[in-house]
């Protein structure tokens, strides 16, 4: 089950966009878990990059946030199955107009910059099987990368 939440707080606020992934059965298989493990690898990836280069004093952009994520989708030899950008810019429209985290369908080499809000969203999807997907939101704030949820979604949820 894939649990995809946006909204903002009222009119011309700054949205939210979140997803969280549930399982409904007893027991997911070791190949949904492991497309689990890889997707929130991938997400985890994404923003240790942030938190790296903005700790080093390094810019960062769109798209090296995305081939980070991709990176170990690909290690895990299921690249083919991420057919989408890790993500999308995210401000008072779901999706915004400022940078995305993509090198997948464009290359955003824009520099992410304090003020600039966005989702992280890796996923894996096996056609006619089943798929996955994480997403958390960034926000580039003065002080460093800000994610929300503060505790991002760990394991699959059990339904």
């Amino acid at each position: 089950m894939l649990l995809d939440l946006w909204a903002g707080v009222s009119l011309g606020s700054v949205f939210a966009d979140q997803t969280w992934m549930g399982f409904a059965g007893r027991e997911p298989s070791t190949e949904v878990r492991g497309a689990w493990d890889v997707v929130r690898g991938a997400r985890d990836a994404a923003v240790a990059l942030l938190r790296e280069r903005w700790k080093n004093k390094q810019p960062v952009t769109g798209a090296a946030v995305d081939d980070a994520a991709r990176a170990v989708i690909r290690a895990a030899g299921l690249g083919e199955y991420f057919v989408h950008r890790t993500g999308h810019s995210i401000d008072r429209e779901l999706h915004g107009s400022g940078p995305h985290i993509d090198n997948f369908e464009t290359a955003d080499e824009r520099t992410l910059i304090p003020g600039v809000g966005f989702s992280v969203e890796p996923g894996v999807y096996l056609p006619g099987r089943f798929g996955v997907r994480s997403e958390i939101n960034v926000y580039m704030g003065e002080s460093g990368p800000e994610v929300t949820p503060r505790q991002p979604q760990q394991e699959l949820l059990l339904v």
